[in-house]
């Protein structure tokens, strides 16, 4: 089984497409539709639930059952319908979710991971099994694909802070330069956004030197090791100069700076 926890703008794996990538409830808003589609040739099954998921120090996840201190489960304070479809070639369906009984919560945040499992075609009853060498060993692999998604829900006042240190450069022979930094979360709110490293020269030239999206720090972690290859970009070798590293989190307007930093390069 194949598990995708990483977001992007629009999500896809085993020829399913989602849209919005996560759902943030908050406010007076108190639903969300989201949008799968087929993008596929042939007609796919999917099982929708919801799962519970720690992050780690380096980013990866793991199932859990029972909330780490300073976490809250949203699953079960959210209503989903339909909790399976069944998607034809180019066919879209919409997912609609809903918070139950907002006003019962107290003041923090609360975060599931809605769950999409494509489910493996079956031999309809009555269709006849082909009939098969009896001498020769068949093995049939069938890859199981499965896409989550964060659903969050923020009651009352919700905020986090974040700070970037540990930050220092690593210069392997057989493999591109990266940045090491510590991503620092404080407050009762998770954090996500984009991180952009510009390289600035000693004349004050700037150019972009990497990118990364999407990325996360969920409650109750308080901090993520982040570990960024940076471009490799002809006459520069990362030796002299600064990198300039800044985290902003998308709006409907324009990017909120969350925290930023620099490295001097020696």
């Amino acid at each position: 089984m194949l598990l995708i926890f990483s977001p992007v703008k629009i999500m896809a794996q085993g020829n399913l497409m989602i849209t919005p990538r996560r759902v943030i409830l908050e406010g007076q808003k108190r639903t969300e539709e989201l949008n799968l589609a087929n993008a596929g040739k042939d007609t796919a099954r999917y099982l929708i639930s919801m799962m519970e998921i720690r992050m780690k120090n380096d980013g990866t996840f793991e199932k859990i059952t029972q909330p780490d201190s300073g976490q809250n489960f949203a699953s079960t304070h959210i209503r989903f319908f339909p909790r399976s479809v069944i998607l034809a070639p180019g066919e879209a369906q919409a997912i609609k979710i809903q918070v139950t009984k907002p006003a019962e919560l107290q003041t923090g945040e609360y975060r599931s991971h809605m769950y999409f499992r494509a489910v493996p075609d079956e031999t309809p009853l009555g269709e006849a099994t082909p009939v098969k060498d009896s001498s020769a060993i068949s093995v049939r692999l069938v890859p199981i694909f499965g896409i989550s998604i964060p659903v969050i829900v923020r009651v009352g006042e919700c905020a986090a802070h974040v700070n970037i240190s540990d930050v220092s450069l690593e210069t392997p022979r057989d493999s591109a330069a990266g940045l090491r930094m510590m991503f620092n979360r404080s407050g009762n709110m998770s954090v996500y956004g984009d991180i952009k490293i510009d390289f600035i020269s000693t004349q004050g030239k700037i150019i972009q030197a990497g990118t990364v999206k999407g990325v996360a720090v969920y409650t109750p972690a308080s901090s993520r090791l982040i570990r960024i290859n940076l471009d490799k970009i002809p006459g520069i070798n990362y030796h002299s100069g600064k990198l300039h590293i800044i985290y902003t989190t998308p709006t409907d307007d324009k990017p909120v700076k969350i925290a930023e930093t620099e490295l001097v390069l020696h």
